[in-house]
């Protein structure tokens, strides 16, 4: 990078280029060859970092169309559309997605492309590939593998490092194995099984800065120690259905409502009845907020047909009073959401 702002030291002209925002770096790129390489550089996003203008940003990939990534800003109510993740699995489905390292990370996983006369899933029900994608050159890359081939597995970003655990392998057997990666080597290692392992799907959230295992359909928790040794069960006595953390709290949706779980004890926040009939959709929490993404209307005992959605509706919670509106829908995906996290950049 040289002169980069006529008349000012590049340093200072890095950090103008910093407080642009995200969604323009691709045309900044089209001003100069000095401009795309420093827009392209690790220096510009730590000047983002300095100067207070790093920007939270919700990534969410869908069923339709297939391996395709959006984010969205809420800040400008807009979506970005990501290349597409370059797996040969054809509608990878049921992966873990986090966020490390200003990266974000597509985990196992296995295709939900389903073969109408043998029912076979593509020939891959569970691998262990990894792609990561990189904001600042905007491309994918494969990472080191897991240990482990896994699907519909607990999936968690802590202190820095992507900590995986349960699920199934690639034979649909349920699994307790347990690993750790660490973004800055590119390497997995294995920590302590899970206690106990389940039939069935397993979800990870972090709360009190401890990674919680979630199995469908049972009320007990496994929860990590946060220096990674090993797991205890607890049983919080927790509603079932889709959660969200929001400025440290857990939120859970719940038979039209959304409460706030507080201990053993639940507190109704806002109704939701209006997603009784949508099932799919994915909720997460950004700030004060949680939103409720995608999914899909249908079908009932009244009318057999499926509605892909790619509305977005944000609650408010942060606030003394919960309110609630419409975002920007989603641009490219709709239907099932697959993939749901945040990434800071």
């Amino acid at each position: 990078m040289s002169e980069l702002i006529e008349g000012l030291p590049d340093a200072v002209a890095l950090r103008c280029l910093a407080r642009v925002p995200f969604y323009l770096h691709p045309k900044l790129e089209l001003v100069s060859r000095s401009w795309r390489a420093a827009i392209r550089s690790q220096e510009l996003f730590k000047a983002r970092q300095e100067v207070g203008s790093s920007e939270e940003l919700l990534c969410v990939c869908a069923f339709d169309p297939e391996n395709l990534w959006q984010l969205y800003d809420p800040r400008r109510d807009l979506w970005i559309t990501l290349p597409v993740l370059p797996s040969k699995i054809r509608h990878l489905a049921h992966f873990g997605v986090v966020s490390a390292a200003g990266k974000l990370f597509v985990l196992g996983g296995g295709s939900d492309a389903v073969d109408p006369l043998t029912g076979d899933q593509d020939g891959s029900f569970a691998t262990n590939e990894v792609w990561s994608y990189d904001p600042i050159i905007r491309q994918w890359a494969q990472c080191a593998s897991m240990l482990v081939p896994r699907a519909m597995f607990a999936c968690c970003a802590l202190n820095g490092k992507i900590v995986v655990a349960g699920g199934f392998t690639s034979c649909r057997k349920s699994i307790s194995q347990a690993e750790m990666y660490d973004p800055d080597k590119d390497i997995w290692v294995q920590i302590p099984d899970l206690h106990r392992t389940h039939n069935s799907a397993c979800t990870g959230l972090v709360l009190g800065g401890k990674m919680h295992v979630l199995h469908k359909g049972l009320s007990t928790v496994q929860v990590l120690d946060p220096m990674g040794l090993g797991w205890t069960v607890e049983d919080y006595g927790w509603l079932q259905g889709p959660m969200a953390v929001v400025q440290g709290s857990i939120y859970i949706m719940s038979h039209g409502f959304i409460c706030k779980q507080e201990g053993n004890l639940r507190k109704v926040v806002v109704l939701a009845s209006e997603f009784r009939r949508r099932i799919g959709f994915a909720m997460t929490g950004m700030g004060g907020d949680i939103y409720l993404i995608g999914g899909v209307i249908g079908p009932d005992r009244w009318n057999w047909d499926i509605k892909p959605m790619s509305d977005v509706e944000v609650v408010t919670v942060g606030a003394e009073r919960p309110t609630s509106r419409q975002a920007a829908p989603m641009t490219r995906c709709r239907g099932t959401i697959l993939g749901c996290t945040q990434l800071k950049i």
